[in-house]
């Protein structure tokens, strides 16, 4: 491996690190008492906060993906280059499970503690709202299909440079605010497979879920991002070029 695809490999892993503690550890640390008060709401600001500080601590080193769907998803829309695909996927996944881990050694340091899930997402019983199999793709699929059809338009040619960020992290608090009660909210197969991976049992069982309709999601969102903005960088390309010749 280069030492760009190392540097670039290694924003992923600690930028994916990131939003796994930070998003899970909310759910786990904080939200466990309702006293707290920071409930739904406080657990989707926290995801959101993690991709928004992240995207601007190491965005410009990797691009900020910090999710494989994500990853595959801007690939398929033709932002994301073969050779990274695979080492941003593989760092991904252990900034994940590493920051699952950090997690787990911390949350049973407490007496009594029970893992109840450990934020891992899930469908049928491990559904917090009990939602069925179909619903928990539907929701998971579109979810991501819109997380990278935000994630292409905000970095696209005439968007608001410098403020990518904000969109991105305020649809991912969006995002958890929809389907927390539906799967816990994935989007994110790193973000899914790290704590699964502590729970054990059905939760990595039903990983499949949450690694295929987020990748689906994602990828759709990529192709039609690409039709969608392409001819219009096209368009206005070339009335720019006929009025300094005019």
């Amino acid at each position: 491996m280069d030492y760009d695809t190392m540097r670039r490999a290694t924003a992923e892993f600690f930028g994916t690190f990131w939003l796994t503690f930070g998003g899970c550890g909310a759910a786990v640390l904080s939200a466990a008492f309702p006293e707290l008060g920071i409930g739904f709401l406080g657990v989707a600001f926290a995801f959101g906060l993690t991709v928004l500080t992240m995207a601007y601590a190491v965005g410009h080193i990797s691009g900020g993906h910090f999710n494989p769907a994500v990853t595959l998803g801007l690939w398929s829309a033709h932002r994301c280059a073969n050779r990274h695909v695979l080492p941003y996927i593989i760092a991904q996944v252990i900034g994940a499970v590493v920051a699952a881990g950090v997690l787990y050694v911390i949350a049973s340091g407490k007496a009594g503690w029970v893992p109840n899930g450990f934020a891992s997402n899930g469908y049928g019983d491990l559904s917090p709202g009990k939602y069925g199999l179909a619903a928990c793709l539907i929701i998971e699929f579109l979810t991501t299909f819109f997380f990278l059809f935000i994630i292409v338009g905000t970095t696209s040619k005439g968007a608001a440079t410098g403020f990518a960020g904000i969109p991105i992290g305020f649809a991912l608090v969006l995002i958890h605010l929809i389907s927390i009660p539906v799967t816990n909210t994935s989007v994110n197969p790193a973000r899914s497979t790290g704590p699964a991976l502590f729970a054990g049992g059905e939760a990595v069982m039903q990983l499949w879920l949450f690694w295929l309709a987020p990748i689906a999601g994602a990828i759709a969102a990529g192709a039609m991002a690409r039709w969608l903005y392409e001819p219009a960088d096209t368009v206005n390309t070339t009335v720019v070029e006929k009025r300094a010749t005019a």
